[in-house]
C-alpha cells in the first residue's frame, strides 16, 4: 500500500496524545507544571493513553492490507513473515533500549521515585529483546514498550487466524469469493470474544487477545473497504457498529468506544475515497511527518524526559514556569531524537545482522550499567 497522508496525520496527533499522557504522569516536571493547567494535565494523564486505541485499529488497518488485501493470504513464507516483522519492530525498539537504559544509569543518582527504571538483569535484557517481557513477568525497561510486544502479538495472531481461512478453504473447496467472506467470518468471531470476553479480563493485558477486539475492527474496516455493492458496505458498517455496540452495552469501556469510532470513522472516509493523498492535498504536513516518525517518538520520549528532569532539576530553581518550559523542552528535543532514530534505524532495511547487532549493543549497555 502507498502512503496514506490522513492516516499519518492521525498517527501524528495519537502520537501527541500519548507522549502527552507521559509527559503528565512521570518525573518531577509534571508536579510543578500542572498547577498552570490542571484540568488540561488531569486529562492526559488519565485519558490521554485512550490514544492507543486508534493505533491498534489503523495497526489492524495495515496488517490487513499487507496480509490478505483481498482476503487471501498472499503470504509465501509465513515465518518468513513473521520474522521480517519482528526484525521491523525491534530495531529502533532495541536501539531506543539501549538509549533508556543508558539514560537511566545516568540520572539514578538524581531523579527519586518510581519514574527512573532499576538497572536490569540479563534475564530481563533477554526477555525486552525477544518481546516476553510483559508475559514473563519482568519490569519494563522504558514506558510503553509494552505496546510493542502486543502489535508483534496481534500481527502473528492476525497471520495466524488468515492462515486457518486458507487451510478450510483448501479442505472445503471453497471458491474465492467465499473465501474472503471465510477470512472475515474467522477475525470477526475473534473480534466478538476479545470483545465480549477477554477484554474484560484485566489479568490478559499482556495478550494479543485482549487487544484483538480494537486491532481487528481495523483488519475488517479495510477489507470492508474492497466491497463492490454499496449495500454489502451498508450491512458490513452496520454490522460492525451493532458488534462494538452490543459489547458497550455487556461493559462499558472507553477505551473500546474510541476503537469503534475510529473504526466507524476510517471505513466512511475509505468509502468515500478520502485516503488517498489526493482527496488531502492541504493536509497539514508537520502532522504527516509527526505521524511517520511516530513509532520512533513513542520509543525515545522516554529517555528524553528522564534526562530533561534531571537536568532541570538539578541545575534550575523549581518552579511551574520552569517546569512547562522543560515538558515543552521535552517534547521538541523528543521529535528531534525521534527524527534520528527514523532516519538512522527505523527507515534502514530490516536484516539479521543488524537486528542481531543492536540486540549485542542492548545486552552490552545493560551489563554495562548492571556492573
Amino acid at each position: 500500500m502507498g502512503r496514506m497522508p490522513l492516516l499519518d496525520a492521525v498517527k501524528g496527533v495519537a502520537c501527541a496524545l500519548i507522549v502527552g499522557h507521559h509527559l503528565a504522569r512521570y518525573g518531577p516536571l509534571q508536579e510543578g507544571a500542572s498547577v498552570l493547567a490542571p484540568a488540561l494535565f488531569d486529562w492526559l494523564a488519565q485519558d490521554g493513553r485512550l490514544a492507543v486505541q486508534v493505533f491498534l485499529v489503523l495497526a489492524g488497518f495495515l496488517a490487513a492490507g499487507s496480509l490478505a488485501p483481498d482476503g487471501v493470504l498472499r503470504v509465501d513464507r509465513p515465518l518468513a513473515r513473521v520474522g521480517q516483522r519482528y526484525g521491523r519492530l525491534v530495531m529502533p525498539y532495541l536501539a531506543a533500549l539501549s538509549f533508556s537504559v543508558l539514560v537511566a544509569a545516568l540520572v539514578r543518582p538524581w531523579l527519586d521515585g518510581d519514574a527512573v527504571p532499576a538497572a536490569p538483569g540479563l534475564a530481563q535484557l533477554l526477555a525486552h529483546g525477544l518481546l516476553l517481557q510483559d508475559l514473563l513477568g519482568f519490569d519494563a525497561l522504558s514506558t510503553g514498550v509494552w505496546y510493542v510486544a502486543i502489535d508483534f502479538q496481534l500481527f502473528v495472531l492476525a497471520l495466524a487466524a488468515i492462515g486457518l481461512s486458507e487451510l478450510l478453504q483448501r479442505r472445503w473447496a471453497l471458491g474465492r469469493e467465499r473465501s474472503r467472506w471465510l477470512v472475515a467470518g474467522l477475525v470477526l468471531a475473534l473480534v466478538v470474544a476479545s470483545l465480549a470476553v477477554f477484554n474484560r479480563r484485566q489479568e490478559l493485558d499482556v495478550t494479543a487477545i485482549y487487544f484483538f477486539g480494537s486491532y481487528g475492527l481495523g483488519m475488517l474496516v479495510f477489507w470492508i473497504g474492497r466491497a463492490t455493492r454499496d449495500s454489502t458496505w451498508r450491512y458490513a458498517v452496520l454490522l460492525l457498529a451493532l458488534v462494538g455496540a452490543a459489547a458497550l452495552a455487556l461493559d462499558w469501556r472507553s477505551r473500546i468506544a474510541i476503537a469503534l469510532v475510529t473504526a466507524l470513522a476510517v471505513a466512511v472516509v475509505q468509502h468515500r475515497d478520502g485516503l488517498a493523498p489526493a482527496a488531502w492535498p492541504r493536509i497539514g504536513a508537520p502532522l504527516v511527518r509527526l505521524g511517520r516518525i511516530s513509532y520512533s517518538l513513542f520509543l525515545i520520549h522516554f529517555p528524553v524526559l528522564l534526562l530533561v528532569s534531571a537536568a532541570m532539576s538539578h541545575l534550575l530553581p523549581d518552579t511551574p514556569w520552569i517546569d512547562l518550559m522543560g515538558l515543552l523542552a521535552t517534547f521538541a528535543l523528543s521529535i528531534a531524537a525521534a527524527t534520528l532514530l527514523y532516519r538512522w534505524v527505523e527507515s534502514r532495511p530490516a536484516t539479521w545482522r543488524a537486528v542481531l547487532g543492536l540486540f549485542a549493543a542492548l545486552l552490552a549497555c545493560g551489563l554495562l550499567v548492571s556492573a
